[in-house]
């Protein structure tokens, strides 16, 4: 056996030390990191690659369709992904949120069975952001976490039996953690979130009756999954776990990965956990991916709901495909925050009701909330349709059949945008990106709890319509005014001059940037620290 602290693959730390970094950047975890950012990172860019070609291809004009070449997989009905894992059988209700400690405890407290930790969309990439969040879980799973808050309010983690089951979101293949090289060369930041929870948290997860447990984002296809599951593999070699103790779930939030559902599970069969549907992320994929061609043209995004048919589509085959396999199937966010106004909290809830009933009567397993007070409302919802069973695997759904036509038949809900989309399309935007560039990636906006996939789907929706010219780039830029005085008057330390730049360069340029994460975070928040900025 291969122990870490035999390794020579030192990661080289770039940033400057805070308080309690030693606990978590120590010689055998970046030893550790170092290997697999060794052993890994250029099939990472190959897999980058991978994208470019199959954009350059679908812009081209080729179709998209079922893969011909895995035929075999999917027509195959004897193979089935790996039994749940301890703590993943009932999974009825999840709870998302960043890193933190008081959202750490909060989630953990919830009566949700799932924690989703959250280091992609809702974490701002700040060094003390990255680090911090791995103390928190340290902290968590050592049940070091009580704290009180200067209001004096404390914060207390309850009963071990009580506590929701953590599972960790990394960051996804195209982003870089620059504050880390190896050989001159910064590293995946996906392995960097992966490898320091791994090698600080997977044997303190075993030796509590869970495991590592890990939520896959923006895959496109089956080769990023097998990148994935030879990570796993290596790892629990190099640290003695056996095999196959991982588990993770992918999230389906690009259309070419909605294609390519069954082979995903394959390439994960003996680490896999299931399959969860998204909303923002799958439009921001579909307009990124054919935002081209004006027959996927998307009106206000507040109108394309779960219920759209190209949406109900993607959902239904994802309970079907995950159900063959026996694998969970998870549903989507319910990002209301509870307000103090009785009747606004009273139809915030009916919509969270009404959307997880529809996933429930559809064959999911369980959902996603983003607030503690959304738990009891999903719990409900799930408890009525499963009763005493941990999920509903048995429902097949042998009834649903979709093509490829389904999966893309947007044209069906097309249409131009309204003048209250827009604005509120660069509104969001705009005040995301303030909160973002100040170190926070779950921000609450009009009564959501809003992340980087909303920022994401607002931005891209401004870049389409005035590519198909169903706005004038003058209104955009009137509108933009606006909303750059009204956030620098609500907020007087707002870095507006930033915001605004950071709006321009990536919704207002003819070439649309495919996230707006990677540049941000060079140009931005890595140029702050090195100024040594801080958070306002």
């Amino acid at each position: 056996m291969t122990t870490a602290s035999a390794l020579t693959h030192r990661l080289r730390v770039l940033a400057a030390p805070g308080e309690r970094h030693d606990e978590i950047l120590t010689p055998a975890a970046l030893d550790f990191v170092g290997t697999l950012v060794a052993a890994f990172r250029e099939r990472r860019l190959e897999v980058l690659k991978e994208r470019r070609r199959q954009a350059i291809r679908l812009s081209a004009g080729s179709p998209l369709e079922f893969p011909l070449v895995t035929s075999a997989v999917r027509d195959d009905p004897t193979w089935r992904v790996a039994p749940p894992a301890p703590g993943l059988t009932d999974r009825r209700v999840e709870i998302t949120g960043p890193p933190e400690r008081r959202t750490a405890v909060n989630a953990l407290n919830s009566g949700a069975q799932v924690w989703m930790a959250d280091f992609e969309d809702a974490t701002a990439p700040t060094w003390d952001n990255v680090v911090g969040g791995q103390l928190t879980l340290l902290d968590a799973i050592e049940r070091r976490i009580d704290f009180t808050a200067p209001g004096g309010k404390a914060y207390r983690l309850g009963a071990p039996g009580s506590l929701a089951t953590i599972v960790i979101r990394p960051r996804g293949w195209h982003l870089t953690e620059e504050h880390l090289e190896l050989d001159g060369e910064t590293v995946p930041a996906s392995l960097v979130d992966f490898g320091l929870y791994f090698f600080h948290c997977a044997r303190r997860q075993l030796d509590a009756g869970h495991g590592p447990y890990f939520y896959l984002p923006k895959l496109e296809n089956r080769y990023e999954a097998r990148l994935w599951n030879d990570v796993f593999v290596l790892a629990q070699e190099l640290l003695g776990i056996p095999r196959g103790t991982v588990r993770a779930t992918v999230l389906i939030e690009t259309i070419t990965a909605a294609f390519e559902m069954e082979e995903i599970l394959y390439e994960l069969r003996e680490h896999s956990s299931g399959l969860n549907a998204g909303r923002w992320d799958y439009l921001f994929s579909m307009i990124k991916t054919f935002g081209h061609r004006t027959d996927f043209l998307l009106p206000d995004r507040a109108r394309v709901t779960m219920t759209a048919p190209f949406m109900r589509a993607y959902t239904e085959l994802l309970v079907r495909t995950c159900h063959k396999r026996g694998a969970h199937a998870i549903g989507g966010m319910a990002a209301q925050v509870p307000g103090k106004d009785p009747a606004a909290h009273e139809a915030a809830l009916a919509t969270v009701r009404l959307d997880k009933e529809r996933e429930a009567e559809d064959g999911f397993d369980g959902s996603w909330v983003a607030h503690p007070r959304l738990v009891p409302v999903c719990r409900a919802v799930f408890d009525g349709v499963l009763g005493e069973r941990p999920h509903q695997l048995d429902r097949t759904r042998d009834d649903v059949e979709v093509t490829a036509a389904d999966l893309l038949s947007v044209r069906r809900v097309s249409g131009p945008p309204t003048p209250e989309g827009v604005r509120t399309n660069i509104a969001v935007a705009l005040r995301y990106f303030d909160a973002w560039l100040r170190g926070r990636g779950a921000v609450a906006l009009n009564g959501l709890m809003e992340d980087a996939a909303t920022a994401e789907i607002a931005r891209v929706q401004v870049w389409q319509w005035l590519r198909h010219r169903v706005v004038d780039r003058e209104t955009v830029l009137a509108v933009l005014d606006d909303e750059v005085a009204a956030l620098g008057a609500e907020y007087p330390w707002a870095a507006v001059d930033e915001v605004r730049a950071l709006f321009e360069h990536t919704a207002l340029n003819s070439a649309l940037p495919l996230f707006f994460t990677p540049d941000a975070y060079s140009r931005h928040l890595v140029r702050r620290a090195d100024r040594g900025e801080g958070r306002s």
